[in-house]
């Protein structure tokens, strides 16, 4: 059994926040660190997006926090990926690195303070065991994917979690270029 879907999120918030940590202690570990991290938070990301999110705004009434975390998971997607294709050794590094933590600790206060207990709240023990199954099945198939690694159906799933209208004919370059320009509103 999974568990509460709420409880393996949370975990994996304190995972990120250690690999965070030991990134920037000890530069020496980046080269090996770095792809641990843009795999699970990838992985987390796309779990979100297509098992949690549309639950959390249809069942637990968290529409307007869905549609806001969804545009910092796109924001996340383009950090991680800058950050991944910085050489760790370099100078640039840890302002990349500084930027993403910035905006992930924001993303993860936010989840934490609002969606999360709203689902908590509003969806019964037993629907969050569901959804923690589902959770984690969607994270493991999702391992190995790295930021831009994105599906059409990925991409429109972000997109009717942050609540961006005229998608349905998009090509998928065309989409992520909607995806993306909306997120950075």
């Amino acid at each position: 059994m999974a568990g509460d879907v709420v409880d393996l999120i949370m975990q994996d918030h304190r995972e990120v926040e250690r690999l965070f940590d030991e990134l920037k202690d000890s530069p020496e570990k980046r080269p090996n660190l770095l792809p641990v991290l843009t795999t699970l938070l990838t992985a987390h990301s796309r779990a979100e997006e297509a098992e949690v999110y549309p639950v959390a705004a249809s069942e637990a009434g968290e529409e307007d926090e869905v549609k806001h975390s969804q545009q910092e998971h796109i924001e996340a997607d383009q950090l991680l990926a800058k950050l991944a294709s910085t050489d760790p050794a370099s100078a640039d590094f840890e302002k990349v690195l500084q930027n993403l933590i910035d905006a992930v600790s924001h993303h993860v206060d936010e989840e934490e303070t609002n969606v999360l207990p709203g689902m908590r709240a509003n969806l019964s023990d037993e629907r969050r065991t569901q959804l923690g199954e589902a959770f984690v099945a969607s994270r493991k198939q999702h391992l190995g994917e790295q930021p831009g690694d994105m599906t059409r159906d990925q991409l429109a799933q972000q997109a009717a979690n942050a609540d961006i209208s005229g998608t349905s004919g998009l090509s998928k370059d065309k989409l992520e270029k909607k995806v993306q320009s909306q997120a950075d509103l």
